[in-house]
């Protein structure tokens, strides 16, 4: 998988293997969260599911509008538990490696999910 490809899975939540960042950098990640971030994602999929019904059935937009709202905070707050496990495991993983480059990455992740 290439970095574009990687990013693209980062951005939109996708869970995924980490194989040849792994390789690349020499640690293994650990995801204590997991289970949670898969609750949340089926969660605000579901939502969302519900969101496209209501286009369906003509419901007003007013409260299509809040629902989505609900959806991009549900988002938001599913990114904020993943920022928080790679900051708690694989930043301190990396930095305790001196592998200042995940920082780097770290940075430009940020920067593409506060956009």
């Amino acid at each position: 998988m290439d970095e574009k490809e990687h990013q693209r899975l980062h951005e939109q939540g996708v869970s995924h293997e980490h194989h040849s960042h792994e390789q690349q950098h020499g640690h293994t990640h650990s995801h204590k969260q997991t289970k949670a971030v898969l609750n949340r994602i089926s969660r605000a999929i579901g939502h969302l599911e519900r969101v496209r019904q209501m286009v369906e059935d003509g419901k007003d937009c007013s409260e299509v509008l809040i629902q989505l709202a609900a959806v991009r905070s549900a988002l938001t707050n599913t990114g904020k538990v993943i920022l928080k496990d790679h900051i708690d495991h694989c930043i301190v993983d990396a930095v305790e490696e001196g592998n200042l480059q995940a920082i780097t990455d770290l940075e430009r992740a940020i920067d593409q999910f506060i956009k």
